[in-house]
């Protein structure tokens, strides 16, 4: 079988920058084992696979290790090969996912992703995390993911994973979030997966459904921007709309291909 296969920048303009998934629509969905494999194959840390669903699109996202329950940059990606590339031509697009129906509309070149907001709460910072931090943070929240607070974005530059303690927890599917203030933005962020061929994610949008309401809460505003802070970096708009967050960004397609399942 020979599938279309698109590679494609989120939460950039520029090629090489943010964070890079391969997109791939089918007619009908194969086994979860051939969606894996190609999730594998690819080698970015998310394939965004979707099928037609009369006025909708059923989407889903694999890791090269497992599938996810929201992927935030991938789904961007599927907005922009259905927009740009394969000629959607309505005012939104309707994703039917694990994480329920997800609307992305448009504003120039501008994707706006509606998701679900998952405030945060205090926690205890598990020993192990802190056992592979180089520095440790002031505050310690957790919903999906851990989201660990410092002091300021030189703090957040500056932070090493050790990777070898970091793999020894299981925090399938979430991750740890690092975030302060922006010197130049609302706030910064990173972000690390233990267990995955990936440690840290280049910009991750789920990550933004839980710094969205944290830092709109804390800074009291509604509309806010963010930078994430990995080696490729990228940009994001926030806005804070109680149950839902709203997070925007652009996006450039890097290539168009074929790939072939047998």
């Amino acid at each position: 079988m020979e599938l279309d296969l698109y590679q494609i920048d989120s939460f950039t303009d520029t090629i090489f920058k943010g964070n890079p998934a391969c997109v791939v629509p089918l007619n009908e969905w194969l086994s979860d084992e051939v969606l894996l494999n190609i999730a594998k194959e690819n080698a970015v840390a998310e394939t965004a696979f979707f099928i037609k669903k009369k006025n909708n699109f059923h989407l889903r996202w694999f890791t090269p290790e497992i599938e996810m329950d929201l992927c935030g940059h991938a789904t961007l990606a599927a907005a922009h090969c259905l927009k740009s590339i394969l000629g959607y031509n309505k005012d939104s697009i309707v994703f039917e996912t694990l994480s329920g129906e997800l609307k992305v509309g448009f504003d120039r070149d501008y994707y706006l992703m509606d998701l679900p907001s998952r405030m945060p709460f205090v926690a205890q910072l598990p020993e192990i995390i802190s056992e592979s931090l180089n520095i440790l943070p002031k505050e310690v929240y957790k919903s999906r993911d851990y989201l660990l607070v410092y002091k300021n974005e030189n703090e957040i530059n500056n932070i090493k994973i050790n990777k070898e303690i970091f793999d020894q927890i299981n925090l399938d599917p979430g991750g740890v979030i690092v975030t302060s203030k922006g010197d130049h933005c609302d706030f910064v962020s990173r972000f690390f997966t233990s267990q995955s061929s990936i440690l840290e994610d280049p910009v991750t949008g789920s990550s933004h459904c839980s710094l969205t309401p944290f830092w709109s809460k804390r800074l009291k505003k509604v509309s806010m921007s963010s930078s994430q802070l990995s080696k490729r970096g990228g940009s994001l708009k926030c806005i804070d709309k109680g149950d839902r967050v709203v997070i925007c960004g652009k996006a450039k397609t890097y290539s168009v291909g074929k790939l072939r399942t047998n």
